[in-house]
């Protein structure tokens, strides 16, 4: 039976791809009922998510980042200060004249890291400890940097409440991830066996789910025409951005491994959509949230996509495994 869900796990991993793309085609064109209920069910699905990927490691593996914690710090200017000023560039070239749409994009892109790096990361064999060290610190300096990137621009001070967002965040990343680094250590490492093909092909699918639940509640605040599209030209132009920067920043890493790479991408271009659509549709007009919500489009394909480049690199360019 392992052997045949290691297989299904083993293929939904090759084909992560379409797979989100048509859990995102579904979602706009099905109907779910009470959108609230679902909006919990993707909520527990990603702390599900979020524990199978943390059983692969350790906390000897998450004390080991935390004791060389200058990539981390990287990967937390880069998302807070570089990427940020760049969305804000590209927003005075494009919107001039339209305050909303750049603020918008300047919250797109200032926002904490998304969750669901650490579950890509894991996907593609990274440095997954790596990743919730940078996921759990970006969570607790985030709110804080957020406002003041914001007033800083924009002269405008907001207020956000910091903790529905932490319980929030503790639910989906802390607990969950504890957790299972605490069964990893509990069985010494035991439950990989576990987690690989089992837990692999569950996380899948929740990632389906996830998607889907998303693209449903989201469906009825899009209108699609051609202002619209030239929002997701900017958009795509951007995420690809925080995406190349991430993989070029690695060349200055002394030690440049496959696993460090795929972690430090995922976290640059990554971003926690969801607490930015709260964040917009909370402190400013509605218009401000409109980029926000489309670059969800973008999140998990773009993610499978950069999955699929990982899968064709040429590993031997890289240095060795860490040996654990």
């Amino acid at each position: 039976m392992l052997k045949y869900i290691a297989c299904w796990n083993d293929w939904l991993g090759r084909h992560m791809f379409f797979i989100v793309l048509s859990a995102l085609l579904s979602g706009f064109l099905l109907s779910l009922p009470l959108p609230r209920v679902w909006n919990m069910v993707a909520v527990v699905l990603f702390s599900y998510i979020t524990f199978i990927a943390s059983i692969e490691i350790s906390f000897r593996d998450f004390f080991h980042v935390l004791v060389k914690p200058w990539i981390t710090f990287g990967i937390l200017l880069l998302i807070h200060c570089v990427i940020p000023l760049i969305a804000w560039g590209i927003g005075l070239l494009f919107y001039p004249d339209d305050i909303f749409t750049r603020m918008g994009l300047l919250i797109g892109f200032s926002i904490p890291i998304g969750v669901t790096s650490i579950i890509w990361t894991s996907l593609v064999n990274g440095d997954v400890a790596l990743a919730v060290v940078a996921v759990m610190l970006d969570t607790l300096i985030g709110p804080f940097l957020l406002p003041a990137v914001i007033s800083l621009v924009t002269e405008e001070a907001i207020h956000i409440n910091y903790t529905q967002m932490l319980v929030g965040v503790l639910l989906m990343v802390t607990i969950p991830s504890i957790l299972g680094m605490a069964l990893n250590d509990l069985y010494r490492g035991k439950l990989v066996k576990f987690a690989q093909p089992v837990g692999g092909f569950t996380s899948k699918v929740a990632i389906f789910l996830v998607v889907f639940i998303n693209a449903n509640i989201m469906a009825p605040e899009i209108t699609w025409n051609a202002s619209l599209v030239k929002l997701l030209i900017v958009l795509l132009i951007l995420i690809i951005c925080s995406y190349i920067i991430g993989c070029a920043t690695t060349y200055i890493l002394k030690e440049r491994r496959f696993e460090t790479v795929a972690a430090v991408v995922y976290c640059v271009g990554m971003r926690n959509f969801s607490f930015g659509l709260i964040l917009a549709t909370t402190y400013f007009p509605a218009a401000v949230a409109i980029p926000v919500t489309l670059a969800m489009l973008y999140q998990q394909p773009l993610a499978a996509l950069v999955s699929s480049l990982f899968s064709r690199f040429d590993k031997s360019r890289f240095l060795p495994e860490k040996s654990q």
